[in-house]
């Protein structure tokens, strides 16, 4: 199975090597359109090559999604909070219940001797 994980990484990685060596020009960024930077006389631009805004982008991507994904979930994370604070409860009363019950009952045979009869 380790081959495999490992086999299936090394594929990543060629693929990520071949999509930066075939894009290695250098692109320009800019912040804003050229209309809004010529109305504010601003023009913030970066100059980057093709495969680091790529995989800046997919980085980006991943992370948005991964915060949606935990935004989303926080109904079900604290449901699964609150019934595991409900089992324990219930496990230390019923644990509770079986010492005292423990306790008052010296042997089964004189408890069902004791028991009322109907």
């Amino acid at each position: 199975m380790k081959a495999i994980r490992y086999g299936f990484w090394a594929i990543i990685g060629l693929c990520l090597i071949f999509v930066g060596i075939a894009n290695r020009d250098f692109v320009t960024l800019q912040a804003m359109p050229t209309a809004f930077a010529d109305f504010l006389s601003i023009s913030p631009t970066i100059e980057l090559p093709l495969f680091v805004v790529i995989m800046l982008s997919v980085g980006v991507g991943l992370l948005i999604g991964f915060f949606w994904e935990w935004v989303r979930e926080h109904r079900l994370r604290s449901d699964g909070r609150a019934n595991a604070r409900e089992a324990d409860q219930l496990r230390k009363e019923v644990d509770e219940l079986k010492k005292a019950k423990a306790s008052t009952e010296g042997d089964e045979i004189l408890a069902l001797l004791d028991a009322p009869t109907r």
